[in-house]
């Protein structure tokens, strides 16, 4: 069930209007009700792996109880890695099985050796990477002692596959989102509204700039070999928005629809494409999963508190392994390895925490300095999202190849005039927006209601001539 489909316009209200109105005085049964409709939500889709996240779930429930039970650390470990087993198991079956059957194969026909794949068939199962790592840190905070195990199955079952945010995230921690379960929520207008904002920006995300922004892009990348330098670089520039409009614009609604319900999540998306370096950039980019692998990876491996040395191994790998997360191909393994390139001199000079604060603070334009430092971090940000965008290293490169030819300074053959105008709005309103978690958390709030209602009955009217057929998240497939 898609965000921007008729069924969710549907489902959403008879959900909202059972959970107030029907359910609202019983705690436990409000629980049941968001269980049975995460349930629907995700089963809607293909109703076969709902086994899949009742049994991680049921595992994580378990194993969470007996690591509370168990003093012994070897035991513990066990445990734990029962846990990491099961769900990182599922995880690499279903995502990585034939990736590495054919990566394999391939390095025996690199010897001469032939060897018969025995692929499978295998459909992804929807949101898998993300449901994956929400109840596997559960275990990995129990575990550690930073959180005390539920006995509540019906609220764990509720974290796991809370329906806003199951299949593209925000990844929540149990310490965040686990115990907002446990509390009686009550109904409030202001925040209510505010979701509804956020709800309207998301979709205006997705559907006016991501999906808009698909049909060049695709049409770009997909007859590469046909278009001048520049029109591959418009095609990589589109791209760049697609992804931002479209994940974002996701966790925007995500978290819009969590206010409904009286829930909180994690801002997951914090106005990237204005970082003034690539660091500030990785601070303000997927925030939910950027802070996982610092958590449960980069800093379990020594962080930053060794020397130089371990600084780069751990870098590399944290991205490294973020690519490879995205999906079973070289080229999310290139653009991984390529981020940690660029985050090398600033790792290394020790400016890697310099742009903490958000860009101009306190003033309507940046300065020339902070403009060009906006501007070389979007352009190495675009170069790398050709690698994330390309069908293989190959096309990658024979991409960038074309750019850099003699066609490079042409006119840009395709050029929709009417996509870049609402680019240059949608950055500008994204601007005036960014000290908020969102971009109308405070915008036109303070001035009259027909300027307010004037600006949101144009983008639901922008929305509304704009959706065509349903266009399925990209993230969906991570």
């Amino acid at each position: 069930m898609f965000f921007n489909s008729l069924d969710f316009a549907v489902f959403l209200p008879v959900v909202f209007i059972l959970y107030w109105f029907v359910t609202q005085r019983h705690l436990k049964l409000q629980n049941a009700l968001l269980v049975a409709a995460s349930y629907v939500f995700y089963g809607w889709w293909d109703w076969r792996f709902l086994s899949l996240i009742i049994f991680s779930s049921i595992v994580d429930y378990l194993i969470g109880i007996e690591l509370n039970k168990e003093g012994r650390q070897s035991k513990r470990k066990g445990l734990l890695w029962i846990s990491i087993l099961v769900n990182l198991g599922f995880l690499g079956f279903f995502k990585y099985y034939n990736f590495f059957v054919d990566n394999f194969v391939e390095a025996f026909s690199f010897f001469g050796s032939k060897i018969q794949p025995n692929t499978l068939d295998i459909i992804l199962p929807v949101g898998i990477s993300f449901y994956t790592f929400q109840t596997l840190s559960y275990t990995i905070d129990v575990y550690k002692r930073k959180l005390e195990p539920t006995q509540d199955f019906v609220s764990f079952l509720a974290f796991v596959s809370f329906f806003p945010q199951l299949v593209a995230g925000p990844i929540e921690r149990a310490t965040n989102l686990l115990p907002q379960f446990y509390k009686t929520r009550t109904f409030h207008y202001s925040k209510a509204i505010d979701g509804c904002r956020q709800i309207l920006w998301g979709l205006f995300k997705k559907v006016v700039i991501a999906d808009q922004c698909a049909i060049y892009a695709n049409l770009i990348f997909n007859n590469s070999s046909d278009y001048s330098g520049s029109t591959l670089v418009m095609g990589a520039i589109f791209f760049t928005f697609q992804i931002y409009g479209d994940f974002s614009g996701y966790s925007d609604i995500a978290i819009g629809t969590s206010r409904l319900f009286g829930f909180d999540l994690k801002q997951n998306f914090a106005f990237p494409y204005f970082s003034r370096d690539i660091a500030e950039f990785w601070r303000r980019w997927h925030i939910s999963l950027s802070t996982w692998f610092r958590d449960y990876l980069y800093i379990p491996l020594g962080g930053s508190r060794g020397g130089i040395l371990m600084k780069i191994r751990n870098t590399f790998i944290i991205f490294i392994v973020s690519g490879f997360w995205h999906g079973a191909n070289w080229t999310f393994i290139v653009w991984g390895l390529l981020n940690a390139l660029y985050f090398m001199p600033l790792l290394l000079t020790k400016n890697n925490r310099n742009n903490i604060e958000i860009v101009a603070v306190n003033k309507l334009l940046p300065s020339l300095k902070d403009c060009i430092a906006m501007l070389v971090t979007f352009s190495i940000t675009v170069f790398a999202w050709i690698f994330f965008r390309a069908e293989s290293i190959t096309h990658a490169i024979s991409y960038i190849r074309n750019i850099f030819s003699s066609t490079f300074l042409e006119i840009p053959i395709v050029r929709p005039t009417y996509l870049i105008v609402f680019l240059f709005l949608f950055m500008c309103i994204e601007w005036l927006g960014r000290k908020n978690k969102h971009a109308l958390e405070t915008l036109l709030l303070k001035k009259g209601k027909i300027i307010k209602w004037g600006f949101y009955i144009i983008l639901i009217i922008c929305i509304w001539m704009l959706s065509g057929e349903e266009q399925e998240f990209i993230y969906f497939q991570f």
